[in-house]
């Protein structure tokens, strides 16, 4: 089984729980995108699908924020399998915050996910409400995890190697694919 953490827009720096997941799992590899400050789903969903198509169909995603979008373009439109896909901290595209230079990430599609998701959130992320994480768990067939009050679940949040998120991880890794 492979894991493949993708990123947000800027990357994830060194305080995000993505990277400290990275250093302790040798086996766990980051998904490199052409720009991350000028993110383009088209180009990110071309190097998910060659990472992808390189790990085989035992892979499992772990995403943040913009990531979780590209996920969902990603899933419409592959011909691969994949596991499952942990999708953390949703943002919604259609906010007044969602990054003006992420070119192409909106009008997400409208269906169920052909693999096992869950999605966090929290209550108090800048970027989505709990009701549209809700509500786009319900779309994609993801369970939803609440984790309270968290922001954007990211380096911010204090979480550091967030434990609590690699053990949701670990119901993936042994759950059926839907």
């Amino acid at each position: 089984m492979k894991i493949l953490i993708l990123p947000g827009i800027g990357n994830s720096g060194a305080d995000h729980w993505q990277s400290h997941w990275e250093q302790l799992h040798k086996d766990y590899t980051r998904v490199n995108q052409l720009s991350w400050d000028n993110p383009n789903c088209l180009e990110w969903c071309a190097s998910l699908e060659k990472s992808v198509r390189s790990s085989g169909s035992e892979t499992i995603l772990v995403a943040h924020s913009l990531a979780c979008l590209q996920v969902v373009h990603w899933a419409a439109k592959t011909q691969l399998t994949i596991k499952a896909a942990l999708l953390v901290a949703v943002p919604n595209p259609n906010a007044p915050i969602f990054p003006s230079q992420a070119i192409g990430f909106g009008a997400l599609p409208m269906c169920r996910l052909p693999f096992k998701s869950i999605v966090v959130a929290s209550t108090n992320d800048p970027y989505s409400s709990i009701k549209y994480s809700e509500e786009c768990a319900s779309i994609w067939g993801s369970d939803i995890v609440n984790i309270g009050e968290a922001g954007h679940i990211n380096g911010t949040s204090g979480l550091g190697t967030w434990p609590e998120g690699h053990t949701i991880l670990q119901q993936l890794k042994v759950n059926k694919a839907n």
